[in-house]
């Protein structure tokens, strides 16, 4: 188990499990049903959908925000710009999948997924299984651990605070 000393780096970190798990449990989803769409009654299957539809995209989107407005500026101003603006273009491209497969999730909560619908929801759910843990990954191996050498305790203590008063 990873435990870092900086707060952020820690809470950034356990919503990073939070959503490989999450996303493990699409993935099934999505192999298990194949072309056929899954029966909406399912309580397995509502579960997933109402996770998707209420906190991903809630949770994701603070997460973003929180690294976008405070970290990268933070490592800016420590000359150390590259990491952000990279993960910025990937987080250009993640919002609308997550968005848009968020609403899809929200609409199967109610009925029956449609063939289209559902083919949306594969395709999406799909790209955002392969598209998410990569970048995960890299906030893992490179943002979190420059974060953790290179925050001082009263910055960290701020931004820590500003962060969780957000959840």
């Amino acid at each position: 188990m990873v435990q870092f000393a900086n707060r952020i780096c820690q809470k950034l970190h356990d919503e990073h499990q939070s959503n490989i798990a999450l996303l493990h449990r699409v993935q099934g989803l999505l192999a298990r049903q194949g072309a056929t769409s899954p029966d909406a009654a399912d309580p397995a299957v509502r579960q997933l959908l109402s996770e998707l539809a209420t906190g991903m995209a809630t949770e994701v989107q603070r997460h973003f925000d929180f690294e976008e407005h405070s970290l990268f500026v933070y490592l800016d101003g420590a000359g150390e710009s590259a990491i952000g603006a990279h993960l910025i273009e990937e987080h250009v491209v993640l919002r609308p999948l997550i968005s848009r497969l968020t609403v899809i999730a929200r609409d199967g909560l109610g009925q029956d997924f449609d063939e289209a619908r559902w083919n949306e929801f594969r395709r999406l759910g799909g790209e955002l299984c392969e598209r998410l843990p990569v970048h995960i990954q890299k906030e893992e191996m490179a943002l979190l651990p420059l974060i953790e050498e290179n925050m001082d305790s009263e910055t960290e203590a701020r931004l820590s605070r500003n962060y969780l008063e957000n959840v």
